[in-house]
């Protein structure tokens, strides 16, 4: 029943960006800030937890986990004092920013990417 959950939730969240794209005017990068923002958001509400606990990687994948990762840091590191406030959420979501940059150089290598004019 986990694997279901997590299809569920993480293919609900995708399609509520892919939403927003369709029917509004938000160009793609708005609505990536708007599904971060939201997660952190959701998550300073103490209701981004729930959502992980039941979905899983479902929840913590999609850009909204991004922003919950980051909120949940900062609200780790705001325990400890204000600097670790700061940089709590960094260092709880180090781990994929240096996965993103390094995957995005190895393909960067491979494929070639020309600039879109």
């Amino acid at each position: 029943m986990e694997y279901v959950y997590t299809f569920l939730i993480g293919g609900a969240i995708c399609v509520i960006g892919q939403i927003l794209m369709d029917v509004t005017k938000l160009t793609a990068p708005r609505v990536l800030v708007l599904l971060v923002v939201s997660g952190a958001v959701l998550q300073g509400l103490q209701l981004y937890d729930p959502l992980v606990q039941l979905a899983q990687s479902g929840a913590k994948v999609p850009l909204p986990g991004f922003g919950y990762t980051l909120a949940k840091g900062a609200m780790e590191g705001a325990k400890q004092g204000l600097l670790e406030a700061i940089t709590g959420g960094i260092k709880a979501a180090a781990g994929g920013i240096t996965a993103a940059i390094a995957w995005g150089y190895v393909v960067a290598l491979v494929f070639n990417p020309k600039s879109i004019r």
